[in-house]
């Protein structure tokens, strides 16, 4: 299979990185948008943006199955252009339920990308942990400008801006898209190439539930984390930074760092057993959770940034698991399956956040994350263990 031009794979990353920032301008000026809409606390306006979260999830079981099935390069031509319209049209609205109604139409969009774009990207890649770690490097990435550039938006030109920049840049991105990236010969399900290793059925069945289940634990951990780390960092830091544009740029340098742990993890899966390299991530989550649970000032600020180093460090492990046991020719229907499930349940954390905090505190959140990381290394327990399994089925073509 020819190799993507690096044109097209760098299109492929910058995408992720638009799909990430997309889902958290809204998280990082609720407070100047609870404001305008006549909200006292910005907790109370954080719910009308779950149906995003709740179509970002239930929306890639489609997108997947159109992936494979219609072409990978069309259904990035709808991402591009359908999340940049949909990012407009946030922008234009005056009410609650108005942005409620957008955002969502915004997540349906941003369904698209994992189950089709990550697949697109590795379907070529000689060393797919490191494609992969680069790939979620981008997509943190995306993370931190959220952080920041919304931040610097908001503050000199308007909330409706963080909307509308980077709505008019994917926009532009999508035709540029449609002019560098190949055409496809056949759609991937009429493809035979095979996966790198050949799991009998019950155990690829036994995978499939063991990744699900995980990936939902992680997409809790990373939606409660980066839709409220702006409000925690505010919070805690009160007195020691309390200029907001100094804030965003803060987290932007908590989520820049952690990005790279992607490219550590990408490269070290290529290397380690996915199981035990998993369990380690999983198992250094807890103390850091309890110390963030607990710090204030600039030792949460310390704390914070090896939490979110360990939550992006997780991040690859889901995918790098589909490549290594999923053929090409379905990876973006089983991608949008896990993902339908597993991000589905995890946007209950946008919903229950600002309930949760305003009842409970910041504290009992981070606390709750240390309990779910523990849990999660209890369940990984159930991986196959990797030295047992068959050996690499040869590539058809």
């Amino acid at each position: 299979m020819p190799a993507l031009p690096r044109s097209v794979s760098l299109l492929l990353n910058v995408a992720h990185a638009l799909d990430h920032l997309f889902l958290l301008v809204f998280a990082t000026a609720v407070s100047t948008i609870a404001a305008e809409f006549g909200f006292a606390r910005w907790e109370d306006l954080m719910p009308y943006s779950v149906g995003a979260f709740v179509m970002f999830g239930v929306g890639s079981m489609p997108a997947g199955r159109l992936g494979d099935l219609w072409g990978r390069r069309q259904m990035m031509l709808v991402f591009f252009f359908g999340i940049g319209a949909s990012a407009l049209l946030v922008a234009a609205c005056h009410g609650p339920w108005s942005i409620a109604l957008a955002l969502t139409l915004l997540g349906s969009f941003a369904a698209i990308y994992h189950p089709v774009g990550i697949p697109m990207l590795v379907q070529h890649a000689a060393r797919p942990g490191a494609t992969i770690g680069f790939n979620g490097l981008a997509g943190n990435l995306g993370v931190a400008a959220a952080a920041l550039v919304t931040a610097f938006l908001v503050q000199w030109l308007g909330w409706r801006w963080a909307f509308i920049v980077p709505g008019l840049a994917c926009i532009a991105l999508g035709v540029l898209f449609a002019r560098l990236a190949p055409h496809e010969s056949e759609p991937p399900a009429a493809r035979v190439r095979k996966a790198a290793v050949a799991l009998p059925a019950s155990a690829l069945a036994r995978t499939f539930a063991v990744m699900t289940m995980a990936a939902t634990a992680s997409g809790l951990a990373f939606n409660l984390t980066t839709n409220g780390n702006a409000q925690l960092l505010a919070e805690r830091m009160h007195r020691v930074v309390d200029d907001p544009a100094i804030l965003g740029g803060l987290l932007a340098v908590v989520y820049a760092l952690a990005s790279l742990a992607q490219l550590v993890v990408g490269r070290l899966i290529d290397r380690m057993t996915i199981k035990r390299l998993y369990l380690t991530i999983m198992l250094a989550q807890v103390p850091l959770f309890l110390l963030a649970a607990q710090a204030q000032g600039w030792w949460l600020y310390a704390a914070l940034t090896g939490v979110m180093l360990l939550v992006f460090g997780a991040i690859p492990f889901i995918d790098a698991m589909i490549v290594r046991y999923v053929d090409d020719r379905m990876r973006s229907r089983v991608a949008g399956m896990r993902l339908t499930v597993s991000i589905g349940l995890s946007s209950l954390a946008v919903w229950l956040l600002g309930p949760v905090v305003k009842a409970a505190g910041f504290g009992a959140v981070l606390g709750a994350l240390a309990v779910l990381a523990l849990g999660t290394a209890a369940l990984l327990v159930w991986l196959p263990g990797e030295a047992s399994l068959p050996q690499p089925a040869p590539a058809a073509r």
